[in-house]
């Protein structure tokens, strides 16, 4: 399993610890067909993927950073949240986003991160005050809670349960105005 992904569980673990019902989409469940503004055709495994995203509240988003910048295949899935442009809650309009970013070296990490934050900003979505980046050749991400650097660990579970509380939140001030 990448690291980005081990961080990507750890978030959900405290998310899931603070009430979240946790769904994945991760590795070969994003590989789906690049994104093509010139179709509505969908695979199944796409329809899926848009059908995660309008359901969900909080979205934790996690992401190796590649030659300075995060992952094509993250960057392909999160094109189809173009799909969501006529629902009442647009993109990731309303929705709690966490992010997580793991390179090789503290300069793309926190790229990759920045780069991420700018991505949810457009679609709409609101990231959370906490956003993680892993330098990974320090060897801060384990393959476990057990193994994995103890503050990073710490930022992992705030930011998991900052996407629940926000999300709670926006949950709350929706039902109040309806």
């Amino acid at each position: 399993m990448a690291a980005s992904e081990r961080a990507l569980r750890m978030a959900a673990q405290a998310a899931s610890d603070a009430g979240a019902q946790v769904e994945f989409l991760t590795g070969r469940a994003l590989i789906l067909p690049i994104y093509d503004t010139e179709t509505a055709e969908r695979s199944p495994e796409t329809k899926d993927f848009v059908e995660a995203l309008r359901r969900a509240d909080g979205i934790i988003i996690a992401s190796p950073g590649y030659h300075g910048s995060f992952s094509g295949m993250v960057k392909n899935a999160l094109d189809f949240a173009e799909d969501l442009r006529h629902d009442d809650r647009p993109y990731l309009d309303d929705r709690a986003v966490g992010l997580i970013s793991v390179a090789h070296g503290w300069q793309t990490a926190v790229g990759t991160l920045n780069q991420l934050r700018q991505v949810v900003h457009a679609l709409r979505g609101w990231p959370t005050p906490l956003g993680v980046a892993i330098n990974d050749s320090a060897g801060l991400i384990g393959n476990d809670a057990e193994t994995t650097d103890a503050a990073v660990l710490r930022q992992l579970h705030a930011m998991g349960e900052q996407v629940v509380a926000f999300a709670a939140a926006r949950a709350a001030a929706r039902t109040e105005r309806a």
